[in-house]
């Protein structure tokens, strides 16, 4: 396997294994049983996850440092 792919597989194993923080720290509802969203309400969600997902990866790093 070679080096990017591997860096590519390590990447995707962290964000896997950080997405339950992402989550909580993003907090957002989930939706309604049979009630979805519009394009504009699940851009807004995305734009909140990736951010949070930005704040766990750093609250990841920081914990293991110390």
């Amino acid at each position: 396997m070679s080096t990017d792919a591997q860096e590519q597989q390590r990447r995707y194993k962290e964000f896997l294994d950080l997405m339950p923080l992402t989550l909580a720290l993003a907090g957002l509802p989930t939706s309604d049983s049979g009630k979805y969203y519009t394009e504009e309400q699940i851009e807004s969600r995305a734009f909140t996850i990736k951010h949070a997902q930005k704040i766990a990866r750093q609250l990841a790093r920081e914990c293991v440092r110390k």
